[in-house]
């Protein structure tokens, strides 16, 4: 399986206004906390600045000139300082990971709600892996720069503003000696910033194939013992894992000589203030304080430098990924609720489609590529119909659009006479119970997974809905009954069992129409004749709809229409469709023979 990999080796400007100005919004809401982290910040660059001036004090004033009173008071000051400056850091690094860490929190709250708006069509186009990269690393990443790229950044350029102001008010001369090194700086920066921003992108890309590919395989676990595939896969996945491991080695590396390199330059630049200051020394065009000063705010002014390379990374990648958040939180929803909803008092279950027709795509000219044709029907309170067809003949399709999971490309389906795009969407699907063949069980409770989080619906209707379809026997039989913790999808039960769960579940709801599709064709004789009793419970007194491929279990709906390639064929009760002698006919008597044979 391919996979496209370009949004995630992508890491585009270091900087984007717009992008910066959409997350600077974020902080409205913590103005306050973010006011109090800069004045932190500035108060701490002042003290970081005021310790080396409080040393050539107290050299030029107390050491040199041998006058000892007043040195303790310099010294406590220096004191005070570094516990302030301890003090004021903790504060502001505490607070700055606060505010992050809570914008990060309101972010992926966001990003998962916009998530659960988008229709089925965005995740039909979508791979999951990548919308979950979305709101984990993407996210974590902002959060990076929240939390440290950003307050560092304002920071170091504070730092080096203060000590180039300072050594040039102090000295002019020895400030330019000190800053002739800035040209090697630079380049070298520059140089090392554009292949560690490479490396940066090769590990964004392979870290993004190990994750698909280790997603890929664990789902589908089954079909890699059952074939053997242990050994291929994980040669695959070695070669991955290597990629991944050279393009981490090769960053490694380019860090390993990029440190030591801003090390040398500023090992030059002492060597220049010890060489130039100590000939002004000698000169009497400088005190021995200020050549200490000098040494100091050295120091203290390549240490920004270099950190400022390691924060253009984490903007740059910051941009990158609010960029594709960005562009998640921007997908419209393809189904909409309507401006001014509509209202049924009293729900009948009267349902009609007038002449559908449905795409799930275009062709090359943009066509639609129709898989419902001029579809129309009614189906009457109380009913019961079935939908059979062979794979394809857009059964299913049917059921999406009554549930408004897709929109109608053409024509309009009613609910008790009105469309049901003029209905809101929470207010029609809570009308709909749906059963599909694959049954999703959370992590969670047997209570939980009937419930679903409404906390409307009491136990009581819980454990009534259970013994109704049947589940409530081998519900008892588990460990912790009600309140066994179900396994990832519910690999701990049987599909029959999931299958009966999924009927308490839509009986805990009591909707006013039912659909089910596929829902007894995966498994064995008994738990069919345990969940077809529970079927009749179910359907009683509701609208209901049948997508079946075992034609046996459909015999009694009230009426049965038959699909083929889009359309429909055939309608009718069993009995008359089989006098036909038409397609249902044929597909019966399919069936039976296979049946026969077996």
């Amino acid at each position: 399986m391919s996979h496209n990999f370009h949004e995630e080796e992508t890491l585009g400007k270091a900087y984007d206004g717009r992008l910066f100005k959409r997350l600077l919004l974020y902080l409205r809401s913590y103005r306050l906390q973010v006011a109090l982290g800069v004045l932190l910040l500035l108060f701490g660059t002042f003290l970081e600045l005021l310790g080396p001036y409080l040393i050539k004090v107290a050299i030029d004033k107390h050491i040199v000139t041998k006058v000892a009173n007043g040195l303790i008071t310099i010294v406590t000051i220096y004191l005070l300082v570094l516990v302030f400056h301890f003090v004021v850091a903790v504060w502001r690094v505490y607070l700055m990971q606060w505010i992050g860490q809570h914008v990060i929190f309101d972010i992926r709250g966001k990003i998962f709600r916009h998530l659960q708006k988008l229709s089925l069509s965005y995740f039909d186009n979508n791979p999951i892996g990548r919308l979950v990269t979305r709101v984990t690393t993407d996210v974590e990443t902002l959060n990076d720069w929240f939390s440290a790229g950003l307050v560092a950044i304002f920071g170091d350029v504070f730092l080096l503003l203060g000590i180039v102001i300072v050594m040039i008010n102090i000295q002019w001369k020895l400030a330019l000696i000190t800053f002739s090194v800035l040209p090697l700086l630079i380049y070298v920066t520059i140089f090392f910033r554009t292949r560690i921003r490479s490396a940066y992108r090769d590990i964004r890309t392979r870290i993004a194939k190990i994750n698909s590919y280790l997603q890929e395989n664990i789902s589908g676990m089954i079909v890699v013992q059952i074939f053997s595939r242990e050994k291929r896969n994980f040669k695959k996945f070695d070669e991955l894992n290597s990629d991944h491991l050279d393009a981490h080695l090769r960053s490694i590396l380019y860090y390993s000589i990029f440190f030591p390199s801003i090390d040398i330059i500023e090992s030059i630049a002492l060597a220049l203030i010890i060489w130039f200051g100590g000939l002004y020394y000698y000169g009497d065009q400088v005190t021995f304080g200020v050549l200490v000063l000098f040494i100091q705010y050295s120091k203290r002014f390549f240490r920004p430098i270099s950190d400022l390379t390691d924060k253009y990374n984490i903007m740059q990648a910051a941009m990158a990924s609010s960029e594709r958040i960005f562009m998640l939180l921007d997908e419209e929803p393809g189904i909409k609720n309507p401006d001014v909803p509509q209202k049924i008092k009293t729900l009948k279950g009267n349902i009609e489609f007038k002449n559908v027709c449905f795409a799930y795509k275009t062709d090359k000219n943009g066509k639609p590529d129709f898989v419902l044709k001029d579809i129309s029907f009614k189906v009457n309170q109380g009913e019961r119909i079935a939908f059979v067809g062979a794979t394809g003949a857009g059964k299913t399709s049917i059921i999406n659009l009554l549930c408004r999971f897709y929109d109608v490309t053409k024509g309009e389906i009613l609910l008790d006479g009105i469309n049901i795009k003029d209905l809101e969407l929470n207010e029609l699907r809570k009308q709909v119970g749906l059963v599909l063949q694959d049954v999703f069980i959370f992590a969670g409770t047997v209570e939980e997974n009937i419930r679903l989080g409404n906390e409307d619906i009491s136990f009581e209707t819980i454990n009534y809905a259970a013994k109704d379809v049947n589940a409530h026997a081998f519900i008892e039989l588990l460990p912790g009954k009600y309140s066994e913790q179900m396994m990832e999808r519910g690999a701990s039960l049987s599909t029959g069992q999931k299958q009966l769960l999924a009927f308490a579940r839509v009986l805990a709801f009591n909707p006013n129409i039912l659909i089910l599709d596929e829902a007894t064709s995966s498994v064995d004789t008994e738990s069919e004749i345990l969940i077809q009793e529970a079927l009749n419970k179910l359907m009683s007194s509701r609208t209901s709809i049948c997508i079946a491929h075992r034609l046996s279990t459909i015999q009694n709906c009230d009426r049965i229409i038959v699909m083929h390639k889009g359309e429909i064929r055939e309608q009718g009760s069993h009995q008359e469709l089989l006098k036909k002698k038409g397609l249902y006919f044929k597909l019966y008597r399919l069936q039976f023979m296979e049946k026969s044979n077996l």
